[in-house]
């Protein structure tokens, strides 16, 4: 089954750090520009940084300088390291294709920046 399956959010203080990971099937991390997205309450989805099978990448201004997306070709992984979290990137982070499917649609991973 094609899909992809995100980890390692949780609850830390404003300036603290977290890396998120996606785990995606083969097929999937060999062929797709792999995405960060995050939807906060009320709010739309939005793209905070992607990746492409040739390691070229692009973040989001919001995010820009503070986060960083890497890949790790050997366990089909797609990073999101953040640094210096601010409580407005308290949201649901999900790992997707660029653009969005929603055959892939993943339960996310909550993070929750405290000020």
């Amino acid at each position: 089954q094609e899909q992809l399956v995100e980890s390692g959010g949780g609850l830390v203080q404003a300036g603290g750090s977290l890396r998120l990971s996606c785990v995606a099937s083969k097929s999937i991390f060999s062929s797709a520009i792999i995405s960060w997205y995050r939807q906060a309450p009320g709010e739309q989805r939005e793209v905070v940084a992607h990746i492409t099978i040739s390691d070229n990448y692009y973040i989001a201004d919001p995010v820009r300088g503070r986060f960083t997306i890497s890949r790790d070709n050997t366990r089909n992984t797609v990073y999101l390291q953040m640094n210096r979290l601010k409580p407005e990137d308290t949201a649901v982070y999900y790992c997707n294709t660029y653009p969005w499917r929603d055959q892939y649609r993943g339960q996310g991973t909550q993070v929750t920046v405290s000020s």
